[in-house]
């Protein structure tokens, strides 16, 4: 399957692109989302646009590639291959929670994906979703927490992803806005104490 994005000579412009993008294909889907609002949202002329891109579909699979990456980078980073398994796992559940902070269209991008269940799909779950869960659970499994590494690892991601996924929701039950600033720093000290004390249960060492 062909990249989403052709060699940049003007990176300015195709983030702005790439950011407009991600929020039109967020909210309306490929299908529904206009290259002319994107681009007028990008404050660029639609011939970049399709200089860049190509056409509406290899936009869609740039904005994806582009939010992928990140969230390899956030999960994945070099500098944890030197850490314990435990601080490993947190720093992993760290870097996701900070790229769903930075990038709240994600989850429905996602969703908007799986119930296609098209090529696009399948590539993104090779790619990115099992190496993260089989990296999630075997740190799990060498730190020898309590419980299954896969379900740990998969409730994990639920308990992370839920939170942004389902923010509107939310934001009507507990009236109030559930993505400012102060309420994500709230639930990522929850969801962090509750995941250290599931797994390092009360006499257990550090």
């Amino acid at each position: 399957m062909a990249s989403g994005r052709r060699r940049v000579e003007d990176p300015a412009t195709a983030r702005r692109i790439l950011a407009a993008a991600e929020q039109h294909f967020a909210a309306q889907g490929l299908a529904g989302a206009r290259t002319e609002e994107i681009a007028t949202a990008a404050h660029a002329n639609k011939a970049m646009l399709y200089y860049y891109f190509g056409n509406k579909r290899r936009l869609h699979r740039a904005v994806l590639e582009n939010l992928l990456r990140q969230l390899r980078a956030a999960v994945f980073g070099p500098a944890r291959k030197k850490l314990s398994p435990r601080d490993r796992f947190f720093a992993g559940v760290n870097g996701y929670f900070d790229f769903l902070a930075m990038h709240p269209n994600y989850p429905r991008l996602v969703q908007r994906q799986a119930m296609e269940a098209g090529p696009e799909f399948k590539w993104m779950v090779t790619e990115f979703f099992r190496p993260l869960h089989r990296e999630l659970a075997r740190t799990v499994a060498e730190g020898k927490a309590d419980g299954d590494p896969d379900q740990t690892a998969l409730m994990t991601l639920q308990m992370t992803t839920s939170y942004f996924a389902g923010a509107a929701i939310l934001r009507s039950l507990m009236g109030r806005d559930l993505l400012a600033p102060k309420a994500i720093a709230a639930r990522k000290r929850a969801l962090l104490d509750f995941l250290h004390y599931a797994l390092m249960p009360q006499g257990a060492k550090a």
